[in-house]
């Protein structure tokens, strides 16, 4: 078992915070688009493919 010094561990885990972080947001992001997308779009092949999710998330399309 090897032994890590607090100092090496605690940049570590700022960068790994960090890092997550920014997925975090991206993610956040991205599923904020495609939500968007889906459900605002003009677009029959989209509003079809998402028509009955949409529904049964009680998000309005209509």
């Amino acid at each position: 078992m090897s032994i890590i010094s607090s100092t090496s561990h605690s940049t570590s885990s700022t960068s790994t915070l960090s890092q997550r972080l920014v997925a975090a947001i991206g993610a956040s992001l991205l599923g904020a688009c495609l939500v968007y997308f889906a459900g605002f779009s003009h677009i029959e092949a989209v509003h079809n493919a998402a028509h009955d999710t949409r529904h049964s998330a009680a998000f309005p399309c209509h």
